[in-house]
């Protein structure tokens, strides 16, 4: 796992581009602690920031120049079937053990195609001199993450927005445009980001990048790679093949040349992640829970359960809120993207690696996968009503305000959205289930007067528009398709990278292989559904999992916000509310009056929907983005 670094184009730099990229790759020094690196390729200049994990030798170490220097990569990720793909490419001279290697000779056989043979997660950059082009590819599920900013002279890309900043090639600029997008989900959804004209490239996505032109094209789309036969397979068989897709997703992601181990919070997802690698590893497995004091905050119990039936070497990291308080300023800095989610990664990520580990594994995705969100059954409740869309608009909106009127709370504002939709369809409503505020409040924040496109129906619709492969699938598939294309890859993955490689920690994912995400969708509705939750993962699992932890109420990690804002933070937070309330693309009065609503207790204005809020102030002043 490491950071990479680029820029395409040195004929009207300014400055050494040696000096630039080496400024790039030290704001990149916490992802990659072990070496760094620059080569020089023509009009090209690639930086490189490494962490080791497969292969420690300086043999491996990037940039890495091929096959008498016809190709030199850049790579961040970790390819699990390198192993595999090493046998079928026999005929290149490999120097070293390394997956870096293995995508060299992958390209050098198969060219831009190599990609589809890749089980991994991924975002590199491949010169080849040859042709003369730069070849740019991020992994299909968006685990890895490649911002880029593009004008009529340069193409800079990274790992991180803070390095293409730090080139001195980017303009602090904010993007007023995706403002809605943040405000309406405390986050931008690729390819905008927070940056003007710094955009990510998507998943599943390939750039292309020559002195005529660059070009960008798909190469997987979740909507229409699902498994053509699973919906024909009954639910015994479904069970199997969900076993053996996940166990082998484990088994593949436990190659490694440092220590590893899991995060085990004694949830579903992570106790489905330990009791397969407990069967897969040939040692004994470390795991780690952070636990705490306050018995509403912490899931020991169901951690130390897990660990005592597969018998690993545990570890619980105690955690006061005092210690979290002081950790705050540490984790705020560490944020490459704003986020009111990040905290909570950094925390685990940090006691972690303290524990002297370099890669975990970790249960994210499978809540997406198996329908283990309440947003699953939300959108199958909503889907129920599609009888009211026959009813007139206007008479939709006069019962929505009535119901707000009498119910003021978060779930009216968002029932009376639903209320007011044009259609009923999964990609008209998935939209509503996510957001932070209404439209109308954030076009009074924003002093819009009229409301832009939503980005997340433009996201879902896309992918689940009439006649497309994405939607011939059921509902429950539909809705995974949706929670994964939006609220995983822009909130969960990103704050995973920026968080853990906060401190040079390597998260592997096995519930978002490919093979068994393109499985699972396919699956009918009823396989996923029952009186448990994710019923089709626990009874894939059997006897690995055990009742009490299928039974029991799900928690998530969750820390005393609502205490600290209004005691220990609060000076902190009025200072950041007053900060932005000074910036001229939102309303004084409307910032102040939110502020001033959730101190007297205001059940519609929740702590999150502040914290959003101050962490974006936060994050503009920390890197000193103009407007």
């Amino acid at each position: 796992m490491c950071g990479i670094n680029g820029i395409f184009g040195l004929e009207n730099l300014t400055g050494s581009a040696n000096d630039i990229i080496k400024k790039m790759n030290d704001a990149l020094a916490h992802r990659g602690p072990d070496a760094t690196g620059i080569a020089l390729c023509d009009n090209l200049i690639l930086g490189h920031r490494r962490l080791s994990i497969i292969d420690l030798s300086p043999e491996s170490n990037q940039p890495m120049i091929g096959l008498n220097n016809q190709y030199t990569i850049v790579y961040n990720g970790e390819l699990y079937n390198y192993n595999d793909l090493k046998a079928q490419l026999k005929d290149y001279p490999f120097k070293t053990k390394s997956d870096t290697e293995v995508i060299l000779a992958a390209y050098h056989k198969w060219g831009y195609d190599c990609v589809n043979h890749f089980n991994g997660m991924w975002a590199f950059a491949l010169w080849d001199n040859n042709r003369k082009e730069l070849f740019i590819s991020r992994d299909r599920l968006g685990i890895k993450p490649l911002y880029y900013y593009k004008n009529d002279r340069n193409v800079i890309f990274s790992s991180e927005i803070r390095a293409l900043l730090a080139s001195g090639l980017v303009p602090r600029k904010l993007n007023t445009n995706a403002l809605f997008d943040y405000f309406s989900y405390q986050t931008i959804h690729a390819p905008e980001t927070i940056i003007k004209d710094v955009f990510m490239l998507m998943p599943g996505h390939n750039m292309i990048i020559s002195d005529t032109e660059t070009k960008i094209y798909c190469y997987w789309n979740i909507a229409e790679n699902y498994h053509s036969q699973a919906h024909n397979h009954d639910y015994n068989q479904a069970k199997k093949n969900v076993y053996e897709l996940l166990y082998k997703a484990v088994e593949r992601r436990l190659v490694s040349d440092v220590s590893f181990g899991a995060f085990l919070s004694g949830g579903i997802d992570s106790t489905a992640i330990v009791a397969l690698m407990s069967q897969a590893s040939s040692s004994q497995v470390s795991t780690f829970s952070v636990i705490f004091h306050e018995s509403d905050f912490s899931e020991a119990h169901y951690a130390k359960l897990v660990a005592q039936k597969y018998k690993t070497a545990h570890h619980e990291i105690l955690l006061n809120p005092n210690d979290l308080l002081n950790l705050l300023p540490y984790t705020l800095k560490a944020m490459d993207f704003p986020s009111a989610d990040g905290p909570n990664t950094y925390l685990v990520s940090k006691a972690v690696k303290d524990a002297g580990i370099s890669m975990a594994l970790s249960g994210l995705g499978g809540d997406e996968l198996f329908a283990g969100y309440p947003v699953f059954n939300r959108m199958k409740n909503l889907q129920s009503l599609q009888w009211l869309q026959y009813f007139p608009y206007s008479l939709r909106k006069i019962t929505s305000h009535i119901y707000k009127t009498i119910n003021p709370s978060i779930k009216a504002d968002k029932l009376s959205e639903f209320l007011c939709a044009e259609y009923f369809r999964i990609s008209d409503i998935y939209p509503l289930s996510r957001k932070i505020f209404t439209d109308s409040t954030i076009c009074q924040i924003l002093k819009y007067k009229k409301t832009p496109p939503n980005r997340v129906k433009k996201i879902v619709s896309q992918l689940l528009e009439q006649g497309t492969p994405g939607s011939k699938l059921q509902d429950i598939a539909q809705t995974s398709i949706c929670e994964i294309s939006t609220y995983m890859q822009n909130v969960l993955l990103r704050d995973t990278d920026q968080m853990s490689m906060a401190h040079a920690l390597e998260v592997r994912v096995p519930f978002l292989d490919y093979l068994l995400v393109e499985y699972v969708l396919a699956l009918p509705d009823e396989y996923k559904t029952g009186k448990t939750n994710k019923k089709l993962l626990t009874e894939s699992l059997g006897d690995f999992m055990p009742n009490e932890i299928i039974n029991r109420e799900k928690m998530g990690f969750t820390l005393p916000w609502e205490k600290w804002m209004r005691n220990e933070l609060m000076n902190f937070c009025n200072q950041k509310i007053s900060a932005l309330s000074q910036r001229t693309f939102v309303d004084s009065n409307e910032i102040t009056g939110l502020w001033r609503q959730y101190l007297a207790g205001n059940k519609k204005i929740n702590w999150s929907r502040i914290w959003g809020l101050i962490v974006l102030e936060n994050w503009l002043t920390q890197h000193n983005i103009e407007q």
